[in-house]
């Protein structure tokens, strides 16, 4: 994997401006902290929530995997390296088998959507997944199916905790940031009684759909942020039958949600994980019983023979649920970097993952790092500028 937090020579902003304040202490957040306090920078995270976990980055478990086009257009390269960048992040900073696995991920190709590209690819790309990992999971022969061999399934939480422990990171729980100003060469962060809560010479919203109501109010700026809720259910491993656990694919699935098992819960027990749900405009996340319905269907979609097994799994007295709201841009990319450097200098956003969080939050943290400290950016031009926030800037 590519070193992508790598320092070079390149100038840096004086010592005296090398303070953040990052609004949002989940993935996004946790990331830009981290990969800002690599560089020397002070950084203090400011999160409404009482501890880790409080928003989408308590999902209890989901997947880093890249995704494929027969054109390899700009998503699928820029998961690609987002992927290697949360691997290595991982590989890092957690434990692996009970944080995070280097599973790889086969994605049944449900339908036929998905397509690899022709020609000379990267030694990480997918591939056609061979018909021993097609019958590992527990699909007929002859099922269209990819390999995923770089990928694999993260406690988000686990990750984001990680981050935020590292040396030159503050965090500041029970902080709810209502407006941002600017005065000088300092921008202020201020409570909904108009009382500061922070200042410094750079501001990273990382906040998910809550970063919207923050920059509705600067003029020249229009980020379409959109909330997403999404569902997943899940079960303990203890209570599956030997049949059930016979039927279990050694690696996670995807490509009509996503199946893992195995995976700890907070409690450490093993658990299995279907999901998840999309709805948009939904901007609560309540568990809901008809949501743990659909993901049966999902399930028995993506993997037949374990879904008809486990039907009873998702009987209400059984299964257990987690939702959350993600945020989501109509493009599917999310914005990153700085919003507008002439007109509102030192402020910058890295949000609107989707449901993508795991997979980019990482380099979208490298990529904000490096434009504010003023580094070579760790991907080419042809990629950042469709992730470049500055791109929702109006004249």
């Amino acid at each position: 994997m590519s070193n992508l937090g790598q320092r070079t020579a390149t100038p840096s902003p004086p010592v005296a401006e090398r303070q953040a304040l990052v609004i949002g202490a989940g993935l996004s957040g946790s990331a830009v902290a981290y990969s800002l306090a690599r560089r020397g920078w002070a950084v203090t995270v400011m999160d409404q929530a009482e501890g880790v976990g409080a928003g989408a980055s308590g999902l209890p478990a989901g997947l880093a995997a890249p995704h494929v086009s027969p054109d390899d257009n700009v998503l699928s390269r820029i998961t690609r390296a987002g992927v290697e960048a949360t691997l290595q992040r991982a590989q890092t900073l957690l434990h692996s088998g009970t944080d995070w696995g280097l599973t790889g991920v086969l994605e049944h190709n449900v339908g036929g959507k998905r397509r690899l590209p022709q020609g000379e690819q990267p030694s990480n790309a997918s591939v056609l997944a061979s018909p021993a990992q097609v019958a590992q999971a527990g699909l007929p022969p002859g099922t269209p199916a990819l390999w995923h061999a770089h990928a694999g399934w993260i406690r988000p939480r686990q990750l984001v905790a990680a981050q935020l422990q590292a040396p030159g990171v503050q965090v500041l729980w029970g902080q709810h940031v209502h407006s941002l100003e600017r005065h000088g060469a300092e921008w202020t962060v201020r409570d909904a009684q108009g009382q500061p809560l922070g200042q410094a010479p750079w501001v990273v919203v990382a906040s998910a759909f809550d970063s919207l109501s923050l920059l509705q109010p600067l003029p020249g700026f229009a980020v379409p942020l959109n909330p997403l809720r999404g569902q997943i259910s899940f079960g303990h491993m203890t209570d599956l039958s030997a049949d059930e656990c016979r039927l279990l694919p050694p690696f996670p699935v995807n490509g009509h949600g996503s199946f893992i098992s195995g995976v700890p819960t907070t409690e450490g027990t093993p658990a299995w994980f279907i999901g998840s749900t999309f709805e948009r405009q939904c901007e609560q996340a309540p568990v809901r019983p008809e949501d743990h319905e659909a993901n049966r269907l999902r399930l028995a979609t993506l993997l037949p023979a374990l879904g008809e097994a486990m039907a009873q799994q998702f009987d209400p007295a059984r299964v257990q649920g987690w939702a959350g709201v993600r945020c989501t841009l109509p493009n599917r990319l999310p914005a990153v970097g700085p919003i507008d450097r002439e007109r509102w200098p030192g402020l910058c956003l890295s949000a609107g993952m989707g449901a993508r969080g795991i997979s980019l939050a990482v380099l979208c943290g490298e990529l904000t790092a490096a434009w504010m400290s003023q580094e070579p950016l760790p991907l080419p031009p042809a990629l950042v500028k469709h992730l470049a926030a500055q791109r929702y800037a109006t004249i």
